[in-house]
């Protein structure tokens, strides 16, 4: 069993855009509206991306990066914690969390497809140039 949710687990970090599909599906299933389940599907695959996005530095650079991922979620939440509050002269922490993950989701969305990129064409590079 641990098995089978291993492999599970790791194809959903490793193909976001399925985990995305999956909780849509659900999602859309249980709640019946359209929207609610794009947002819902959006917030779940979110952290999918982020840790997608992990995974593949490691791979194309062997190194971990994740201290630089999870300073550039700080930085970002103080961005919007700032820019909330010069707007609204009033935290609403639901509301400034909401467009926080929602961002992250386009951020991470955005580096994933470009790692995907880099990853792809340093593997065709690697197997062409064979000195």
């Amino acid at each position: 069993m641990n098995t089978v949710f291993s492999a599970f687990i790791a194809t959903l970090v490793t193909i976001p855009l399925l985990g995305y599909l999956a909780v849509f599906i659900i999602s859309k299933q249980i709640t019946k509206k359209h929207r609610r389940s794009v947002h819902i599907a959006l917030d779940v695959s979110t952290f999918l991306f982020i840790l997608s996005v992990h995974f593949l530095i490691v791979v194309i650079w062997g190194k971990s990066y994740l201290w630089m991922i999870l300073l550039s979620l700080l930085f970002t939440a103080l961005i919007f914690v700032i820019i909330h509050w010069r707007v609204k002269q009033e935290i609403s922490l639901r509301v400034m969390f909401k467009g926080f993950w929602r961002f992250n989701f386009l951020l991470y969305f955005s580096v994933y497809v470009v790692l995907i990129i880099i990853g792809l064409i340093q593997r065709v590079t690697a197997v062409v140039f064979i000195p």
